[in-house]
């Protein structure tokens, strides 16, 4: 596998360039008027055309939520490819409540092998692999990785999605008498695990395989996976269905 450091200033830059396009809609003074799925779309195309402006030299192809009609026939043998969400979190966005990211993920015969999340509003900007190991912010060194910090405590931290929480995630949640439920949306969520301030993330709604991969690639740089409920395996990339299955990640040993 080539030396896939290099190509992370890259991602970075198209990471903030998807965040500023994002933060010209939302941050405008017409964003209240005209806040519908038009102006989503618009968020989401701009965002998509600063990553693929910054990817395209490359050469690898893009998935992205915005460019999905790529048939399975077309990018089944992909070697390396970009699995992209331009904005991460729509309900979050149209909320106006700052919970959404930019996700880039690299991937290799499909496994997520280096990914960044960049929250625009919060300004936080999360990298990692698991050949590198994890970061917040742009420093590629100890006083910025991520490491898990044990939770000393009986109470389990539970994060769920902010807009899509499930019976079944409830029913979930109430196996546990000590459960203290986190709320949160887009791939932030998996960052409050990367962030220590989670201990469970349980997903029974629907996901896509854009939603999690740049998470993925981030967590496995701190020797965590996101592994499918059905079968206790790490997620699978490229499928011909791009719906991911339930799935779970937990530093509970």
């Amino acid at each position: 596998m080539m030396e896939i450091k290099k190509y992370l200033p890259t991602m970075i830059d198209a990471a903030r360039d998807a965040g500023i396009a994002i933060l010209e809609i939302y941050n405008s003074d017409e964003f209240e008027t005209i806040k519908n799925d038009a102006e989503l779309n618009q968020a989401d195309l701009k965002a998509h055309r600063a990553i693929e402006n910054k990817l395209a030299d490359t050469g690898f192809p893009i998935l992205s939520e915005d460019g999905k009609e790529i048939s399975y026939a077309e990018r089944k043998d992909w070697e390396y490819y970009w699995l992209i969400d331009p904005l991460d979190g729509t309900k979050e966005f149209l909320k106006k409540n700052d919970e959404f990211t930019v996700n880039i993920a690299l991937m290799h015969h499909n496994e997520p092998i280096l990914g960044v999340i960049f929250s625009p509003v919060l300004d936080k900007l999360y990298f990692g692999g698991k050949e590198m190991g994890a970061f917040m912010d742009e420093n590629m060194d100890p006083e910025h990785q991520l490491k898990l910090i044990k939770n000393e405590t009986d109470i389990v931290r539970i994060v769920t999605s902010r807009s899509h929480h499930s019976d079944e995630t409830k029913a979930y949640i109430s196996n546990y008498e000590n459960a203290e439920v986190i709320t949160m949306g887009s791939s932030l969520k998996f960052m409050l695990i990367a962030d220590s301030e989670a201990d469970l993330y349980p997903r029974f709604s629907p996901t896509m395989e854009w939603d999690t991969a740049a998470a993925h690639a981030i967590l496995r740089g701190m020797q965590l996976d996101i592994v499918s409920i059905d079968d206790q395996q790490p997620l699978k990339y490229n499928k011909k269905d791009l719906l991911n299955p339930s799935f779970m990640v937990s530093t509970l040993k």
